[in-house]
């Protein structure tokens, strides 16, 4: 469903094995035969669960089964029939969870930054180039930008723009205030939360144009539904948004 084939697999293996020693960061074990798709042993990339069953094609979220489709005449889930998101479409591939949950980490809290590069490949074999025109990252509140001294969904956009040779809008938006974390708020919390959290600085390059709007993990939806939300607001025609990996 997202292409992610031998073909993938093949040039992933590729790359890692140029770049990262044979040690699974998981299990500490060397990392034996053909690279995996993250610098993890096959065993522990055998965990990595790609979310490739049926889905809502707005959000993406899973549905428990294939029969849920019955109930639902165009396949959305009944959040998205019942308050239809601000973007055109969701792209979240893998669950957040096991050893793909761990190279997030490492990459966010322990600045593993080359992590950037492989887990912006895991993304390229699920992005259509042609629905979008320019990429944008979720920016980070400047305290915790310094504090963390990188913005990890900018590291993977800036890889993503390189292989489909796309604008990448660094200085478009900022985030104009600190929010909490969202898990484990209700709804209408999550939403409240992020409301008017983001500013675009300088609309003109966004005017008539199809944002891809990238973050690392997509928890509850709501950061990347306001983010959307202010992209329209300032111009863009539309706005698809996509993450590594979804929290569930």
């Amino acid at each position: 469903m997202f292409g992610i084939g031998d073909r993938f697999n093949t040039v992933v293996q590729r790359l890692l094995n140029l770049l990262y020693p044979h040690v699974c960061f998981h299990c500490t074990l060397p990392i034996t035969g053909a690279a995996t798709a993250l610098p993890f042993c096959a065993s522990c990339w055998g965990g990595v669960r790609l979310l490739s069953g049926p889905h809502c094609p707005v959000c993406a979220i899973p549905f428990p089964s294939g029969s849920a489709l019955s109930h639902s005449p165009d396949h959305r889930c009944g959040e998205c029939r019942d308050a239809p998101p601000p973007f055109t479409q969701a792209i979240t591939p893998f669950a957040y969870e096991g050893a793909l949950a761990e190279a997030i980490q490492r990459f966010k809290y322990r600045r593993q930054t080359t992590l950037a590069l492989p887990l912006a490949t895991l993304l390229l074999e699920c992005l259509d180039p042609v629905s979008f025109d320019q990429i944008a990252a979720v920016p980070l509140h400047p305290s915790r930008l310094r504090a963390r001294e990188f913005n990890q969904s900018l590291l993977i956009a800036r890889q993503v723009a390189l292989r489909l040779k796309k604008p990448l809008l660094i200085d478009l938006m900022e985030r104009t205030r600190e929010t909490p974390p969202q898990v484990g708020l209700s709804k209408k919390e999550r939403d409240e939360n992020v409301r008017r959290a983001f500013r675009i600085i300088n609309p003109a390059p966004i005017q008539g144009k199809r944002v891809l709007l990238l973050d690392d993990v997509y928890t509850t939806g709501a950061t990347l539904k306001e983010g959307a939300k202010t992209l329209l607001k300032s111009g863009a025609e539309a706005v698809v948004v996509a993450a590594v990996a979804r929290m569930l």
